[in-house]
């Protein structure tokens, strides 16, 4: 059984910053990568961010050079820290884990809702 838990999603203010986490547990092997997905209402989930077991990144567009993504691999956690948020920034964050060789199968979070308002 695995296991994602996120933390840290609120409520902030357009400019403001916020950082989630997620941590994973449970019996993980071969994990390829870690990321955060978002849903805002009435819209399809989308890839925010993703960093994969070697290190590297990829982002959407729409939040390079505002978000980064970090990992402790000896923890099996992943963060993300968003700066300049932007009211469009508003969703349900999930946390998402892909493990396998060959055969690969994602593991979400519950999620955490972020909203960004004055």
């Amino acid at each position: 059984q695995v296991q994602l838990v996120e933390s840290g999603g609120g409520l902030v203010q357009p400019g403001g910053s916020l950082r989630v986490s997620c941590a994973a547990s449970g019996s993980i092997f071969s994990i390829n990568s870690m990321g955060w997905y978002r849903q805002a209402p009435g819209k399809q989930r989308e890839l925010v961010a993703r960093i994969t077991n070697g290190g590297s990144t990829n982002y959407a567009d729409s939040v390079k050079g505002r978000f980064t993504i970090s990992r402790d691999n000896a923890k099996n956690k992943v963060y993300l820290q968003m700066n300049s948020l932007k009211v469009e920034d508003t969703a349900v964050y999930y946390c998402n884990l892909e493990v396998g060789v060959g055969l690969r199968v994602n593991y979400w979070g519950q999620g955490t809702q972020v909203t960004v308002s004055s």
